[in-house]
């Protein structure tokens, strides 16, 4: 569903899956500081969104679903995780209660799939399902950006769901601007990698587990009762750790490249192996997203293997990186990821 703001002058469509939205509108670094301070908004509206309703919405996707949601009080933002029941990963919802209903954003492409599993879900209880992408779009930035605290003072319309961060617009409105500067994907982005924050797609794969990508705590609630997948999750933590980490990258600026999702990464240029066995030039991973950021120029996420020491050198597709720890190495047990890495974005 192409976006009307791709008809501003001076936009530029952004790559699969989000081609429907722009990367930029001609100024990438202006528009990432101007969302950075709070003053733009972001078009998602590639994102697909999906309403839950009926009296048993909140019991029934917390039996579901990762996260506790039994008890989430109207108007407060949260995320949760579907797993298969391996326990690794296959819907990521960013999700908000009205009071009548549960409305949620998932990844381009995804939202039909995950309808479709909750329909065989339903059973004799009173839920009722609607993929409402067709009636509304995700903005991001509206209320302040990722990375700022100032607010852009552009007043959500009728009909709007605000969602924190972000916000659920009625389509008909995206074409209004709504008084504030737009930024593209390309600023998201970028601000989105600073923070450390994974995106399901990207950072993820098939084999991904939800200790790897640091979404425990964020997304999942290691107390709350049983759903599917839950065994690994509490296996993992009680008992072992992640077989791989998410790490932040700084990528040599002095490269005119960045490389591209799902390009190698490998060990670069240190002598010896690790305690996998791993040695100079061996693949150990790989890059999920790139980005060129205003202050600390080219950045990377990636997925590598858990023994990959904390201080070895890589190379990501190709380009010299220096790692700097999200998920640490022991992850599992009595560890938690640093609140203090986690911004406001999502």
């Amino acid at each position: 569903m192409r976006s009307p703001l791709l008809d501003i002058p001076g936009a530029v469509a952004a790559q699969a899956p989000d081609e429907s939205v722009a990367a930029h509108y001609g100024d990438p670094y202006a528009e990432q500081r101007a969302l950075a301070r709070g003053e733009a908004m972001v078009d998602r509206s590639n994102r697909e969104v999906v309403r839950v309703s009926g009296a048993d919405r909140l019991k029934w996707l917390n039996d579901l679903s990762s996260q506790k949601l039994d008890t989430l009080p109207p108007g407060e933002p949260t995320q949760t995780l579907f797993l298969d029941p391996q326990g690794r990963v296959e819907h990521h919802l960013v999700l908000i209660d009205d009071g009548e209903a549960v409305w949620g954003h998932v990844e381009p492409g995804t939202a039909g799939q995950l309808v479709a599993f909750l329909e065989k879900m339903r059973f004799m209880l009173r839920v009722e399902v609607a993929d409402v992408t067709a009636d509304y779009a995700v903005v991001s930035g509206l209320r302040g950006g990722p990375a700022g605290e100032a607010e852009s003072g552009a007043a959500l319309p009728p009909g709007a769901i605000p969602m924190g961060d972000d916000a659920l617009l009625p389509r008909a409105a995206l074409a209004d601007h709504l008084g504030a500067r737009p930024a593209g994907l390309w600023a998201y982005e970028a601000l989105r990698i600073e923070a450390h924050v994974p995106r399901l797609g990207f950072e993820t794969d098939h084999k991904t587990i939800p200790h790897e990508v640091g979404w425990i705590g964020a997304a999942v609630h290691l107390s709350k009762g049983c759903y599917r997948g839950q065994e690994t999750v509490a296996r993992v933590h009680n008992l072992g750790h992640p077989p791989r980490r998410l790490v932040f990258l700084h990528l040599d600026g002095s490269v005119d490249t960045l490389p591209p999702h799902g390009a190698a990464i490998a060990r670069e240029g240190d002598e010896g192996g690790d305690e996998g066995g791993d040695k100079v030039g061996d693949e150990v991973g790989f890059v999920g997203s790139s980005a060129r950021h205003h202050e600390l120029g080219p950045i990377a996420l990636g997925l590598v293997k858990r023994t990959v020491p904390v201080d070895a050198p890589l190379l990501a597709g190709g380009v010299a990186a220096a790692q700097t720890v999200i998920v640490p190495p022991d992850a599992g047990r009595n560890v938690k990821i640093d609140p203090a890495l986690r911004r406001r974005i999502r």
